[in-house]
């Protein structure tokens, strides 16, 4: 005898092979964690003098990770004298939101942290 459902009023009992009913369940269990998604953070570097080919193959992998259902991490790294244009950096990265508008919106704001400029778009529903 078997207890299905403790929580109703009365409880439920079933006469059945409890390794049989463990075994089904665990099955049950693993099926459903296979079938879950998990959404992962893809990151995508570049610089602030980026040129127009390398943007759009940049571009180009941020749309297939976004059809995937990932978010994406956009990084702009600066080195040396670089770190006195952040303003081109900002301005790369707000090019990118204009580009990924029809397919992404943005999660938070434009994050300076220190050497890098980042931000993260998620794809819309």
């Amino acid at each position: 005898m078997v207890e299905v459902g403790p929580n109703s009023n009365p409880p439920v009992c079933r006469i059945m092979d409890y390794g049989k009913f463990k075994y089904e369940k665990e099955k049950k269990a693993k099926l459903s964690r296979k079938k879950q998604k998990s959404v992962e953070l893809k990151e995508l570097k570049m610089r602030p003098k980026i040129d127009i080919h390398d943007y759009q193959v940049k571009l180009k992998s941020a749309l297939r990770f976004l059809e995937d259902g990932n978010r994406v991490k956009f990084t702009v790294r600066f080195r040396g004298r670089e770190m006195a244009y952040k303003d081109k950096g900002r301005e790369l990265l707000e090019r990118i939101v204009e580009d990924l508008k029809e397919v992404a919106k943005v999660e938070g704001k434009i994050q300076d942290e220190g050497r890098n400029l980042t931000l993260i778009v998620v794809p819309k529903k």
